[in-house]
């Protein structure tokens, strides 16, 4: 009765969960599931939406809470101990979920409802969730329907595998470095670093893979050959070319190779010529097909602005930094270096201006204000002690409570990502209204000799796209949970509100307003911010290609899986032949760390951000579109987009949403116009 897993709480006790306690959680939630199951299932049951979702959904949410917190801790402070009780109970979720989806009497109750008989939410869920039955093998029979529940639970051990693989090549890496070898580095790293070498008792810069320090170094470090070493490191993780000792156990050579054979068949048992197709069928892209040419001609648009980004730097390089033949490990240091001569400007000189807390406290004056919310600081059991959590409210009423986590630590996971606590919903069995509740994930440097942490622009940006994605969670009014905040939303759909929020971190009044020097206090200067505006676009044809690039190379490995699993690599290779103006190293093994694809969810869909930045670029422009000098915060233009988008969630196709908010079609040139790529080279 101690498990905190198993016992209600009006908020998840994240403080008290124990890896002893997921096991006997997990295979007791299964059980109740699978009572529940068998109760609905049964001929006498009738095919009545609440009382299925009153008997089951209420069933199956409490084991998707449970195991939600198990993965979100796995994610945010694994330890060997929790790993392994994750990896333990993996499979048993993963055959529930697969039995579940693949339930053919289930479906059969699914079927016989009438849509009619359903308000719009409900009608709504119940043709997504149809779909999902036949994508979740309910039509297949005998050995199809056996083999396709094995591949279910061996996708999902290897999709952990992949990120634990690469999480540990991140977290075991490590190089031992004096002063001298940092010329250049800024006084905040070095900080770090040399906190970072006295924790090991070690003299000298501990230097990690971890991007708070990488990145910079990368940037700023005069060593070429420290370079060097740092980017082998990195472009080699979880592969045969590490440096590691380990390098054959953390591999994800082999790992690659299964998960796009075993991908690959299961969209043949589906009746779909590649996993491509699968991808796609639940997203708003018609096919495969489409999104080739959406992104080839994408790749076309910014081409000739990536090529001129490249001649720029060999100039600059040649000039002013004495690199007449710049490597692989030089262009990140050189871009920083021309950006600092163009613009009078380093990301380190602007970070000293951003610290967190007042970053943290704009964010939330923009979201009150454009989206006529409340947010305060709420008291609730969190996993580490920089975890903050907060409320948010409309005219006194919860709308909803979210966790921030936005510091780098040793065994939490890179990146930065929004889930999902619980969903708004309408509870079938009380009719109880529940209030959704988000994570919001990051991985910034902590503060360092007794300062808040600093905050670079793209961390700035990274806060507000997260922040978005939260948004679209938790100010939903749908009161249906599959259909609810971010629930049926079309994959290349869902990042347009966090691409959307981005845009707010280039007006003047946002910067001003959540900005003080770390030591004077001063906002950043007008004259310094026209700067960075100015270099806004700044390489923007490279970081467009880049994207494409990462995105052809998902689609192409999932429409031609035989040739990918047999040699991924060469893939690959082909469509940095196609797109890319850089070279790279040979021994660059970027697909080996691809977490996004392998891991993460974005499997022939990481054409998304790219396909939802065309409808969030045109959804800002309908804000610059309003006139006045703060524009940009007009309260109705806000009030539409939050009515339309934010509220719908899935309860509509997001084409839809977009219409009714845009009152036409997406159109490219927003885009383009937004990433500097509208005008003429000169």
């Amino acid at each position: 009765m101690d498990n905190p897993l198993l016992m209600p709480s009006a908020l998840p006790r994240f403080d008290a969960v124990k890896p002893e306690h997921v096991q006997p959680a997990i295979e007791t939630l299964i059980k109740q599931a699978d009572a529940a199951l068998t109760q609905v299932t049964d001929e006498a049951f009738p095919a009545d939406w609440l009382a299925l979702s009153a008997c089951l959904d209420v069933a199956t949410e409490r084991l998707s809470r449970a195991w939600g917190m198990v993965g979100h801790l796995h994610a945010v402070v694994d330890t060997p101990a929790l790993r392994e009780a994750y990896t333990q109970c993996l499979p048993l979720v993963t055959d529930f979920w697969t039995r579940l989806g693949s339930d053919e009497r289930l479906y059969a109750k699914y079927k016989a409802m009438d849509p009619k008989r359903l308000n719009p939410e409900q009608a709504r869920a119940l043709q997504l969730a149809l779909k999902n039955f036949v994508l979740s093998g309910a039509e297949l029979q005998g050995q199809s329907k056996a083999r396709f529940a094995q591949i279910q639970e061996r996708l999902a051990a290897l999709s952990q595998q992949f990120s634990e693989h690469v999480l540990d090549a991140t977290d075991q890496w490590g190089l031992l470095v004096q002063a001298q070898e940092l010329d250049g580095v800024p006084q905040e790293v070095l900080l770090a670093t040399a906190q970072a070498a006295q924790a090991r008792q070690l003299h000298g810069h501990w230097l990690s893979l971890k991007m708070p320090v990488y990145l910079p170094v990368m940037q700023t470090a005069t060593s070429s050959a420290l370079r060097e070493r740092l980017y082998r490191a990195h472009v080699t993780r979880a592969s045969e070319q590490s440096e590691l000792e380990q390098r054959d156990k953390l591999d994800n050579s082999p790992v690659i190779r299964d998960i796009l054979a075993l991908r690959q068949e299961e969209a043949q048992l589906l009746g779909y010529a590649n996993h491509a197709e699968v991808s796609l069928a639940t997203k708003m892209a018609p096919s495969p097909d489409e999104v080739l040419r959406f992104l080839r001609e994408l790749a076309q648009r910014a081409r000739p602005y990536a090529q001129r980004d490249v001649a720029q730097m060999r100039a600059f390089a040649a000039e002013h930094l004495g690199l007449a033949h710049p490597q692989p490990w030089d262009w990140t240091f050189i871009a920083e270096r021309l950006k600092e001569h163009r613009y009078a400007f380093s990301e380190q000189e602007v970070k000293r201006y951003f610290t967190a807390p007042k970053v943290l406290a704009g964010l939330f004056v923009i979201v009150e204000n454009l989206f006529e919310v409340h947010i305060t600081e709420d008291v609730a059991p969190t996993w580490h002690a920089c975890v903050k959590f907060f409320r948010i409210e409309r005219h006194g009423q919860l709308v909803g409570h979210f966790y921030l986590d936005p510091i780098a630590r040793e065994g939490k996971r890179a990146g930065a990502w929004m889930d999902d606590v619980r969903a708004r919903w309408l509870r079938p069995d009380d009719r109880a209204l529940q209030t959704p509740i988000a994570h919001l994930v990051c991985n910034f440097s902590d503060g360092v000799a007794g300062q808040p942490p600093l905050l670079t622009h793209d961390d700035v940006i990274t806060l507000f796209h997260e922040c978005g994605h939260g948004l679209h969670h938790l100010l939903t009014q749908v009161n249906e949970r599959d259909v609810s905040g971010i629930s049926g939303v079309e994959w290349d759909a869902v990042e347009l509100p966090s691409q959307f929020m981005e845009n707010f971190c280039w007006e003047w009044p946002v910067i001003e307003s959540m900005t003080a020097h770390v030591e004077t206090g001063a906002p950043l200067p007008r004259a310094l911010f026209e700067r960075m505006l100015a270099a806004k676009h700044f390489q923007s044809g490279l970081q467009t290609l880049r994207q494409v690039e990462f995105a052809l190379f998902d689609m192409m490995i999932h429409t031609h899986a035989q040739q990918a699993s047999a040699d991924v690599m060469a893939v690959y290779n082909a469509v940095r032949e196609e797109v890319a103006v850089l070279p790279t190293t040979p021994y660059n093994r970027m697909p080996h760390s691809f977490g996004h694809v392998f891991a993460g969810g974005y499997a022939a869909g990481y054409y998304s951000y790219k396909w939802a930045e065309v409808l969030s670029a045109d959804a800002y422009a309908a804000f610059e579109e309003t006139q006045g000098e703060a524009s940009q915060h007009s309260p109705a233009t806000g009030r539409r987009f939050r009515e339309t988008i934010l509220e719908v969630g899935g309860s509509k196709p997001a084409m839809d949403n977009f219409l009714a908010f845009r009152g036409r079609k997406p159109s490219m040139e927003a885009l383009l116009r937004h990433n500097g790529m509208s005008e003429a080279l000169q």
